[in-house]
């Protein structure tokens, strides 16, 4: 069984995607066995605490630099064992002493088909105003390896969704999470927790 480790700052939608998926036998191979915040109070904690799951806060405003914060992170994924780490709302780029110590096995779900509206600045409602504003007639997400290159790791799944003439951002933002996000971030954690995934000249692939 692998360990899972979920990185959150905010609601934890996408945890809850993961909480779900693993109780109903979606994940195989891997178990959550502890949420991480980068803020206290994070509705996510309460989703981990509801569903009997260890949480820590590591809190970013304690903590001067990115590199700090990174090694108190690196510290605590080394003390949870942790086999796979899936960002799911989690706003912080950590540096590269973590991408490096875990390589292709830190995962992100972004709400967008990359290498479309990504990048740096491109986060929550930026991605559908962005999406919107070119006059995209489909958008979706793409869960990805994560590397020190912002939102530049290898492509492990993506799906696409339909954007509406009527649409918002906000309108947008909550259909590719239910069409897309909340799917593929449980199949993809579930691929890899069963050894399926493998990189091979920076791309991955599905075997």
């Amino acid at each position: 069984m692998k360990n899972i480790i979920v990185l959150v700052s905010g609601g934890g939608t996408n945890l809850q995607a993961l909480i779900d998926a693993e109780k109903s036998g979606i994940i195989k191979g891997g178990r959550i066995t502890c949420v991480i915040s980068s803020k206290e109070g994070a509705y996510a904690l309460e989703r981990a605490k509801n569903n009997g799951i260890p949480a820590r806060v590591i809190p970013r405003k304690e903590y001067s630099d990115i590199a700090s914060y990174s090694r108190a992170i690196l510290e605590a994924l080394n003390e949870e064992k942790a086999d796979l780490v899936v960002y799911a709302g989690f706003m912080t780029i950590l540096d590269e002493q973590v991408t490096k110590a875990f390589p292709y096995k830190m995962m992100n779900v972004h709400p967008a088909l990359i290498p479309s509206f990504c990048g740096k600045g491109f986060y929550g409602l930026h991605v559908h105003e962005a999406a919107l504003a070119a006059g995209v007639k489909l958008s979706g997400a793409t869960v990805h390896f994560v590397t020190e290159v912002c939102d530049g790791g290898p492509i492990i799944i993506q799906k696409a969704v339909p954007v509406e003439n009527d649409d918002t951002p906000e309108t947008l933002q909550r259909r590719i999470m239910e069409q897309a996000e909340w799917k593929i971030l449980p199949e993809a954690v579930s691929l890899f927790c069963q050894d399926r995934i493998e990189v091979i000249g920076g791309k991955a692939y599905v075997k």
